[in-house]
């Protein structure tokens, strides 16, 4: 997986630990947060890096929306479930696996590949072994995953009306979690939960357009 044997082997164990299995320790942190946060900054910098010189004529609204497709948790947990880490989670936790755990080890992987191998090595690890074996960019620049504005075109031009309704504000694993739901003239569609709001919306949205017939629902992977 990673093409190299680490130095500091513990970091990359840790990167598997969902805390979920220190659970019985709960003012414990031998578990891969602390490593996901760092992974998250260092991949979304990576992946800005890699488009802007890759895109050398495009403007920043462009750069951003293809890095928010590449780094958002559904993409991650895609990339994370074809790298086969289900099965170092599986490997090093107790627990049972969610699709989100995916992407949250991917990015802590990446936060341990920087401890060991600084910006330069990670930075050739994700182009190399992830964005060009698990990313298709030009696929990517095709997909218009703005379902909150899809949705709100869709409904000007059938004379119907679209808003949204936070439904509850509530704590998940010591973080705010967003339940919204999406209402097509007055009548609730979908609903859906996430630590953002605007991401919440935008689940919601797709599943609205799903129920609505005007988007195709994605099948699930196993």
């Amino acid at each position: 997986m990673l093409g190299f044997t680490p130095v500091n082997l513990s970091i990359f164990i840790l990167a598997f630990s969902h805390k979920s299995t220190n659970s019985e320790r709960p003012n414990s942190i031998q578990n891969n947060e602390r490593l996901e946060y760092l992974g998250d900054a260092v991949l979304g910098t990576i992946v800005a890096e890699y488009l802007f010189k890759k895109y050398p004529d495009s403007d920043e609204g462009f750069l951003t929306k293809m890095r928010s497709k590449i780094v958002k948790r559904k993409s991650l947990n895609k990339i994370g479930d074809k790298m086969g880490l289900d099965m170092m989670l599986n490997e090093y936790n107790n627990t049972r696996l969610s699709r989100s755990m995916l992407g949250n080890a991917l990015e802590a992987l990446v936060g341990a590949i920087y401890l060991e191998s600084g910006y330069h090595g990670t930075r050739r690890y994700i182009i190399n072994q992830v964005l060009r074996k698990y990313v298709d960019v030009h696929e990517l620049e095709r997909i218009d995953d703005n379902y909150k504005s899809q949705l709100l075109e869709w409904c000007q031009k059938n004379g119907r009306t679209v808003s949204y309704k936070l439904l509850a504000r509530y704590k998940f694993e010591k973080r705010d979690r967003f339940k919204v739901a999406v209402m097509v003239n007055g009548k609730r569609l979908a609903t859906a939960d996430d630590f953002n709001k605007k991401s919440a919306e935008q689940t919601a949205s797709e599943k609205a357009m799903q129920a609505l017939g005007i988007l195709v629902e994605e099948e699930e992977e196993d």
